[in-house]
């Protein structure tokens, strides 16, 4: 397998989730701030049409994009690492749920804070959109250490890689969050993939 990634972002989380479950994998780091050009020299858009991380490229030729498709096709390979319940229980659905959350409303939520061209009154209020949604997931990690309990899921991995970038823009995240940061950082291959980013 390959996975195209962009250090520090969100293919950052598919990153993690590979190297959590034990799968073997290449890494292709794609620089999304230069003309996309890929190590063997073509561009990203010709291994993705969408010209976007992350792509999974797997042995057999097959393409898998959109990061919530990926997280939990990497999760299915290796059902003993717990990264996802197992398909068509109900707690696969909440895994589901919070993957969507975390997409539309986290993810696509500070995406405008990115963009130089819009004004500091739009971003500002982007912002503040974005901190009332963080709302629901400082209530959720009151009793659970990650999103769906004691077990670290791909969720999760996402989670915290889209709350990263809130150092970003001078953020002070809640109490539960800020927890949940330190506590995704303490382990190893988070921190692995944090290295590759800095």
């Amino acid at each position: 397998m390959k996975l195209y990634s962009h250090p520090g972002a969100c293919s950052s989380a598919s990153h993690i989730a590979l190297l959590e479950a034990g799968l073997d994998f290449e890494l292709i780091k794609v620089n999304l701030h230069s003309d996309r050009k890929l190590p063997d020299g073509r561009s990203l858009v010709d291994v993705n049409q969408k010209n976007s991380v992350p792509v999974l490229e797997l042995d057999n030729g097959e393409i898998l994009t959109e990061n919530t498709a990926i997280l939990q096709y990497i999760a299915d390979q290796n059902p003993s690492s717990g990264l996802a319940p197992a398909n068509g229980t109900w707690e696969r659905y909440r895994l589901q749920e919070w993957l969507s959350y975390i997409n539309f409303e986290l993810h696509a939520g500070i995406g405008p804070m990115f963009r130089p061209d819009l004004p500091d009154e739009i971003k500002s209020k982007a912002l503040e959109k974005f901190l009332g949604k963080l709302a629901h997931v400082e209530d959720a990690l009151t009793d659970n250490d990650y999103l769906t309990g004691d077990q670290f899921t791909v969720a999760d991995s996402y989670l915290f890689i889209v709350l990263s970038w809130t150092a970003m823009f001078d953020v002070k995240l809640s109490p539960n969050i800020s927890a949940f940061q330190e506590r995704c950082m303490t382990r190893p291959h988070v921190v692995t993939v944090k290295a590759v980013a800095a």
